[in-house]
């Protein structure tokens, strides 16, 4: 059984050694460093303000130096790749990828909407976070002259199909013209044979002969 004056270890009851112990000082220099983040963004966001931008709420992130300047995408984003699909989520109440939206894997974050999530990628704290800056490669001489004839030979092939498919419709519709016309005169044409064998049987009934020689017999006389 322990001693009633010691612990259950065999220490004395008072003895708190075991404890962690806390360095004050070096929490009191965070706490300062923290309180002077604290007051450089309020400034910062009092200055953003003035400038007709939005305040930056967290702390300013550090974020890696560029090392190349800014690339051209070489895949496509393929942001309609789950368009009209059903899915499964997989992490509906944590945070991480298996959310529904679009997520960064570079800066772990999930956006909702196609244009958040462009809005980030195009960002440049997405830039620096895989290590490129915003600014753009100066292009040459010879890679403007090659873009101009790219940019030329496409104009002129779309010019191309264009005049191509529009002299085709144009045919289409002069040969559907024609043949609505060739249908409505002989339909108009049977109208009037009809009308006149009509009236050769009603107006002599010696002519019911003549219009059965002339081919309208099929149409008969309108007397009982």
């Amino acid at each position: 059984m322990a001693d009633k004056a010691g612990g259950a270890y065999g220490t004395k009851a008072a003895d708190t050694d075991f404890r962690k112990k806390w360095d004050k000082e070096e929490y009191a220099e965070r706490a300062k460093k923290r309180d002077l983040d604290e007051k450089e963004r309020m400034q910062e966001n009092e200055e953003r303000l003035k400038q007709g931008k939005r305040p930056r709420k967290g702390p300013k992130q550090d974020l890696p130096k560029p090392k190349e300047l800014m690339q051209q995408r070489e895949g496509s984003l393929d942001l309609d790749k789950n368009l009209n699909k059903t899915m499964v989520v997989q992490n509906p109440g944590g945070r991480g990828a298996g959310q529904p939206g679009f997520y960064c894997e570079m800066c772990k974050r999930t956006y909702k909407d196609t244009t958040g999530y462009l809005d980030h990628i195009n960002s440049r704290a997405h830039l620096r976070a895989i290590g490129q800056s915003t600014r753009l490669e100066r292009s040459t001489l010879e890679q403007v002259r090659a873009r101009i004839a790219l940019l030329r030979e496409k104009t002129k092939e779309a010019a191309n199909a264009k005049a191509y498919d529009f002299d085709q419709r144009l045919a289409e519709v002069k040969a559907k013209e024609t043949a609505i016309r060739d249908e409505k005169k002989a339909k108009k044409k049977a109208q009037k044979e009809k009308a006149l064998a009509e009236e050769l049987a009603t107006n002599d009934p010696e002519n019911d002969e003549m219009a059965k020689l002339m081919g309208f017999g099929g149409f008969g006389s309108s007397k009982k």
